[in-house]
């Protein structure tokens, strides 16, 4: 290796990568040709002229003569532009040719270069690629690249002409530029030039030799300064047969040295082991001195920072290949148990260590807020998991309080909800959660303020201040603002007031660029990062990067560069590791240092909660019987969930929603909690007309409830008048419900039509789950509070979000069917339709012993006192109006449901009859000119007195 061959700088021979074949150049296009005078073409005209002259004997024959020169001038002219054109046609033909010849030299040139570099690699092609670093080869071994310069190329390009175009192509094609200018690996480098250029320089062929040559065979020596602290990362550290030594202006070369790679000033002499002079003159320019030529090349350049990434990137591959880890997992638990009495700040975290020397963190000195990167399996999450323990171990819940956020799917944060310091987590905020996450956050913001306020604090820090520091952790805040954009604001809204509020940021995510506005990263100026796969991302997060230099794998997890506020440099750690026994002994101590936290952020209300809950029983000592539970209430903006009802003096309560929603629980609920009792009307046509009949006329006891369920199935089924007359009687009943002290309840599916204006006086409103979002905002919901997969019992009272509680559901109402009517002693007139059921019940009531005649036929009957039944449909009914008159004011008529188009024509009454339910054999008897009843006809009759 000491004694390369000299001829390491010349061209390298023909590869099969590139062409080295000549290139040949077109011959120039001969000049154009002068054409000689046409003579004999001037000559004929003349001669014919004279001889038809002669002969013709007229003299203006001689004027053909004329003809002559005119002819010979036109020839001539013709020929030469004829011989321009050819010209023209064959330089078009030659510079086509020639530009051919340039395209196909520059991909020569190209591969040439790319095959060069690849024999020649520099520190940052081999840093670009893994699989060249420390991969033998002789060209490598016995020559180092000192930069890009100009090279002379194996290419050739013959022929052509003079011109400067085709000797200037000629020229060229000798010529590689940009290509990589090496020296023999052989006594040393002298750099001079500025200190800043010369030492970066030299740190540049340093790491080109040390990413080239595997540790064994290259030994790396550094002088006693600073200047290459970097080089004490590397494992070149034992013994071999090449030693690479790095020095410093006025620094010896080690004794054993081969190489020396030396930093000179430019008036001083190089050392005698260089045999190659290197002046930089810029960042982009040098000139190489090698003895026997001066040639200038673009010098590459790494930064201390660089240098040490790539060292530790060394050190970790030779630690894999020695099959050990020089890195060991640092303890989260030991690096605790090192935390002096006393070192706690305001949120100081003792959760790293670099060189087994914990690195203490402050949130509120190095913040007040983080942002930390870092690509998926870099330890992301164990990073944050080890911070929150960190605080959690060495402060109470009255100094600190956490709200943790995963947004990966995961369960990253789900072991830490049970330590006393986390006051929720969060791992998704679909539906409504977004909204409920600003009303939340904000609420907590107002809560800090009126608190600063009311004792005249400026910021958390002064002592009058009882409040604990809120640390909201998020993991993947990428996905969560890609979800939820509108929760930047609120999140730059705390930034920006955080710390005076006591309110603080650590933001999780994969990347940084283009997901962390400006407004709220200039407010993170503590920046943690973990492996990021982008060199912008580290740029962004760290300022420079080191973080996208980490290794990968398992080797590079929990491995981060952490920038503090106070930092002129960022500082490489290593992150402590949790385990369950720590988790546990946090808890334990976390219960015994502070109260309970405030709750902060509520989970999403249950799907479903008892009547017997305690959230629903708090303040129920104080609280008036006329206080009906209705359920628990979810209000973000007051960070609280808790108990709401309905008094009976709100007077009504409107129960909207869809098969299934829960609306005659939350009746049933309303109901069983009356302290006047429940009348409760159900859907049935005939009950439940009855029972508003019934409330209408005779109004309940104060404090009662009544329930009128499915009111608008009920209307549907009732004839448009008698549905008419129940809206009237229940617009009654919600009117005079404040006077009568009793609470009206109705449930419906939806509000159409008449029933539409009775809900617009009713005083209170609960919206549960509709079809759709059209039925939604039509029944009075907000548009955003849709939710298609709402939980039956979910649902907005007044535009608060409410989970109804469960009670045991009502019993069925006892159906009172109407008494069975046979025909009495007397006389007795019946309306019905003429058909195989009139003639039924005629078989069955002359089977119980009565007369059944026509009602044309009753002029000599009903004096005897026995059975009589005088039959006929409306229209015979009305043609023996004196029959029907006598049995209206003498005896009985009954009327059949299925004839009720003809009640009041045959009765003469303007109140409506009950309704009768056309599933059921019914009839209106009226007797003696009193109200009608309503009773039950049936073919099976047996006879009795």
């Amino acid at each position: 290796m000491r004694n390369p061959p000299p001829a390491v700088d010349n061209p390298p021979a023909p590869d099969l990568r590139y062409d080295a074949g000549e290139l040949v150049l077109p011959a120039p296009p001969a000049p154009a040709r002068r054409s000689g005078i046409p003579v004999l073409a001037a000559l004929a005209p003349i001669a014919g002229a004279v001889m038809i002259w002669v002969v013709t004997g007229h003299v203006l024959a001689l004027w053909l003569a004329a003809l002559g020169p005119v002819i010979a001038v036109a020839s001539l002219l013709d020929s030469r532009r004829a011989a321009r054109r050819e010209h023209r046609r064959a330089a078009a033909t030659s510079a086509a040719a020639r530009r051919a010849v340039r395209e196909r030299l520059r991909e020569r040139h190209d591969a040439e270069r790319r095959a060069m570099r690849q024999r020649h690699p520099d520190a940052r092609a081999l840093l670009d690629d893994d699989a060249e670093i420390w991969r033998r080869s002789v060209v490598r071994d016995n020559s180092l690249v000192v930069g890009r310069g100009e090279r002379e190329s194996g290419q050739r390009v013959t022929g052509g002409g003079d011109d400067p175009e085709d000797a200037a192509l000629r020229a060229d094609a000798g010529r590689l530029t940009d290509a990589p200018v090496v020296v023999p690996l052989e006594g040393g480098v002298a750099v001079s030039g500025p200190r800043m250029l010369a030492a970066a320089a030299i740190r540049a062929l340093a790491l080109q030799l040390v990413l080239g040559i595997e540790p064994g065979r290259l030994r790396v020596v550094s002088g006693p300064g600073a200047e290459h602290v970097w080089a004490q990362q590397l494992p070149h550290v034992r013994d071999a047969p090449t030693v690479m030594c790095l020095l410093e202006p006025g620094d010896v070369a080690h004794p054993s040295a081969t190489f020396v790679l030396a930093r000179v000033d430019e008036s001083a002499p190089p050392p005698p082991e260089c045999t190659v002079r290197m002046t930089v003159t810029s960042p982009t320019g040098a000139i190489v001195d090698d003895g026997i030529s001066r040639r200038d090349v673009a010098p590459e350049m790494f930064d201390p920072r660089q240098c040490a990434a790539a060292a530790s990137i060394l050190a970790a591959r030779a630690a894999r290949m020695r099959g050990d880890d020089e890195e060991t997992v640092v303890s989260l638990g030991d690096l605790l148990a090192s935390q002096p009495a006393g070192d706690a700040g305001p949120l100081t975290a003792r959760f790293a260590a670099a060189a087994g020397v914990v690195v203490p963190i402050d949130l509120v000195d190095d913040g007040p807020h983080a942002v930390v990167a870092g690509m998926t399996g870099s330890g992301k999450s164990e990073l944050l998991v080890s911070w929150v323990l960190a605080l959690c171990a060495s402060h109470s819940t009255e100094q600190v309080v956490f709200l943790l956020a995963d947004f990966k799917g995961g369960t990253a944060f789900d072991a830490l909800a049970r330590i006393p310091h986390v006051t929720g987590v969060i791992t998704d905020l679909d539906g409504d959660g977004a909204e409920r996450a600003i009303q939340s956050l904000r609420a907590e913001i107002r809560m800090r303020e009126r608190a600063l306020t009311a004792i005249g604090a400026r910021d958390v820090a002064d002592p009058r201040v009882r409040l604990p520091r809120l640390v909201i952790v998020v993991d993947e805040f990428a996905a969560l603002l890609g979800e939820h954009p509108e929760l930047h604001t609120v999140f730059t809204d705390v930034a920006a007031r955080g710390r005076a509020l006591g309110m603080h940021l650590v933001l999780g995510t994969q990347r940084i660029a283009g997901v962390v506005r400006d407004a709220l990263l200039a407010n993170c100026p503590l920046r943690v990062s973990l492996r990021v796969a982008d060199r912008g991302d580290s740029r962004a997060v760290v300022g420079t990067e080191d973080a996208a230099l980490l290794p990968g794998g398992r080797d590079g997890a929990g491995v981060a560069i952490v920038r503090r506020a106070s930092d002129a440099e960022p500082q490489r750690v290593r992150i402590g590791l949790s385990d369950e026994g720590l988790l546990d002994r946090v808890c334990a101590r976390g219960a015994e240092t502070g109260p309970a936290p405030r709750p902060i952020w509520h989970p999403t209300l249950p799907e479903r909660i008892d009547i017997s809950d305690p959230r629903l029983s708090a303040g129920e000592a104080g609280r008036p019987a006329s206080d009906l539970t209705l359920g628990l209430a979810d209000l973000p903006a007051e960070q609280d969930q808790r108990r709401v009802g309905v008094l009976v003096a709100d007077r009504s309560l409107l129960v909207v929603g869809r098969a299934g929603s829960g609306r005659s629980c939350a009746a049933a609920l309303i109901a069983a909690q009356a302290p006047g009792g429940s009348v409760w009307i159900p859907a049935d046509l005939e009950h439940g007309w009855d029972q508003l009949v019934g409330c209408a006329e005779r109004p309940p006891a104060a404090g009662t409830a009544i329930v009128l369920d499915d009111v608008d199935t009920l209307l549907a089924r009732l004839p448009a008048d008698h549905a008419a007359a129940a809206l009237s009687l229940l617009e009654a009943i919600v009117r005079d419900a404040g006077h009568g002290g009793y609470l009206v309840v109705l449930t419906a599916r939806r509000l159409s039509g008449p029933l539409a204006r009775v809900a617009e006086t009713v005083s209170r409103r609960l919206v549960l789950a509709t079809p759709g979002r059209a039925e939604h905002i039509a029944v009075g919901g907000a548009a955003s509070g849709f939710d298609p997969s709402a939980p039956p019992g979910r649902g907005t009272l007044d535009g608060v979000l409410v989970q109804t509680a469960i009670v045991p559901p009502p019993g069925e109402p006892a159906r009172v069917e109407p008494d069975l009517w046979r025909p009495p002693r007397g006389l007795t007139g019946v309306v019905i339709a003429p058909g195989p059921r009139a003639r039924s019940l005629v078989s069955a009531w002359q089977a119980g012993g009565a007369t059944v005649r026509m009602v044309d036929e009753a002029d000599d009957v009903g004096g005897d006192g026995s059975r009589t039944v005088l039959v006929g449909d409306p229209e015979l009914w009305q043609r023996n109006w004196r029959t029907l008159t006598r049995i209206r004011l003498e005896h009985d008529l009954l009327i059949d449901a299925a004839c009720g188009a003809a009640y009041r024509m045959l009765t003469g009454d303007r109140d409506l009859p009950p309704p009768c339910d056309s599933r059921g054999a019914r009839a209106w008897l009226v007797r003696g000119g009193a109200a009608p009843r309503r009773v039950s006809l049936a073919a099976e009759q047996s006879d009795r007195d």
